[in-house]
């Protein structure tokens, strides 16, 4: 065949092809030796609005941002990756350590992959109400809360690598707010990205957790949701719900609703993981001890998810025998294994 006859889209196509039939393009989970193929991808911005001075001049802004990927023969439904207070899209791209992060493993296990720059963070930085951005030093701090040790010494077993260069990505993956954070707001930008791409699966981590029920409340695409460490934004429907609970990180209160829109989320599966570390009784340490109470507060949430017909499962991993996970479980050394159990929970939901 001689390819300079065709035209560079043919090219690409015929190309494409090619790797499709070939063994290597449907790499075993994890496997990062072989080659990935992308049917499409690529960036747009979602949600907004647009506010305009008095000489006419405007300003887009509180958008989303998404990179995405499609690879060959992509499975029925893509998975949605809203990062982590503090964090961006980085969260599910290559691990601190340099390893492949959930991006690229479950391009391998053919899902269509959108990340997300919520509003007013990272990519999606430019928001139509100002903010300062601090330059605190407070990254020790950071350390403690994420569960990676109490600072300067690593937890015995701990699921991060103890290299230098690793902790220096690691904080480097921070980024600043550049407004105020606004649930309502970035939950309506993730619905509208669900409004545009249609029904999908999405996938949480800390802080976008309460605000991934908001979206999951919103839009009836989101066909089910995989939370890695919820820690804020507990809905219950007013009239049930639990005392807030007490830790040395400050109190955690839940959130009223009206009782028709949570039984909106028990129309979808959830499951809620957590890592190690998690003391059962109380701690003065406020980096492990507010997760305590964040971990009681996700099994009172399923318990009242499930209470009302739905389908919610909290997964503690050292309960199941998986040990050392830190806030990131999804990216820990042993992520592939974490990925497994998502995988697992997709297949067994016939959402793969």
């Amino acid at each position: 065949m001689n390819i300079k006859r065709h035209s560079p889209r043919i090219l690409a196509a015929l190309v494409c092809a090619a790797l499709s039939a070939s063994p290597l393009t449907h790499a075993a989970p994890g496997d990062a030796t072989n080659p990935l193929v992308i049917q499409e991808q690529g960036s747009f911005a979602i949600g907004g609005s647009v506010i305009q001075g008095p000489d006419g001049q405007t300003l887009h802004g509180d958008h989303a941002r998404v990179f995405y990927q499609v690879p060959v023969n992509p499975r029925k439904l893509p998975l949605v990756m809203w990062h982590g207070f503090g964090q961006f899209s980085k969260t599910w791209e290559t691990t601190a350590d340099g390893r492949e992060g959930y991006q690229n493993l479950f391009l391998r296990r053919q899902f269509a992959t959108y990340l997300i720059d919520q509003p007013r963070r990272g990519a999606a930085g430019r928001g139509t109400v100002g903010g300062t951005v601090s330059a605190t030093p407070d990254e020790q701090r950071w350390f403690n809360t994420f569960r990676v040790g109490v600072w300067p010494d690593y937890f015995p077993g701990v699921q991060f690598s103890r290299s230098r260069d690793a902790l220096d990505q690691y904080f480097r993956a921070m980024t600043p707010d550049t407004g105020p954070i606004d649930a309502k707001l970035a939950s309506d930008a993730v619905s509208a990205l669900f409004d545009k791409i249609g029904p999908a699966i999405l996938v949480t981590h800390s802080h976008s957790g309460g605000m991934g029920w908001l979206a999951a409340m919103k839009n009836p695409r989101i066909r089910a949701i995989v939370s890695y460490e919820p820690g804020s934004g507990f809905v219950f429907p007013e009239g049930e719900l639990p005392p807030a609970m007490a830790s040395a990180a400050g109190a955690l209160e839940p959130v009223g609703i009206p009782p028709a829109e949570f039984m909106k989320l028990t129309k979808i599966p959830i499951i809620i993981y957590y890592g190690d570390f998690i003391p059962k009784a109380p701690m003065a340490n406020p980096g492990q001890d507010g997760w305590r109470v964040r971990l009681a507060m996700a099994k009172r949430w399923a318990e009242t998810i499930n209470r009302h017909g739905g389908d919610a499962k909290v997964v503690h991993l050292p309960e199941i025998g998986i040990r050392g996970n830190t806030h990131f479980p999804f990216s820990d050394l042993n992520n592939v294994q974490v990925a497994d159990l998502m995988s697992g929970f997709l297949a067994e939901k016939h959402l793969d």
